[in-house]
């Protein structure tokens, strides 16, 4: 067995499996309608209350949602939003975390 080659193969297959783990910015624009009517990523929303989300990192938007999810963040707005995320797996979670990475 040649171990160089063995060791060029797996580090490339391992990239790929790495890549699944992202989110698609058009899949998550797809799955985010309800999110932009408060959280428009393109112009002000409404309400000052209303944090902007673009250009947000994925992780820290993806742990938000899931901590909303799983009623661990708590505020004025987290019973609204733990029902807004009542549906979304985690991928979905992931890609509507890229979509809003990818606004700016």
């Amino acid at each position: 067995m040649h171990y160089p080659s063995f060791a060029l193969i797996l580090v490339a297959f391992s990239s790929s499996l790495y890549a699944s783990d992202d989110g698609d910015p058009e899949l998550g624009k797809v799955k985010s309608p309800s999110c932009v009517f408060c959280h428009n990523p393109t112009s002000p929303s409404a309400d000052n209350s209303y944090p902007k989300l673009s250009g947000q990192d994925p992780t820290y938007l993806f742990n938000t949602m899931k901590a909303y999810q799983n009623g661990e963040r708590q505020g004025d707005y987290a019973d609204m939003m733990r029902a807004q995320l009542s549906k979304p797996n985690d991928q979905d979670l992931k890609d509507i975390a890229a979509f809003y990475t990818s606004q700016h």
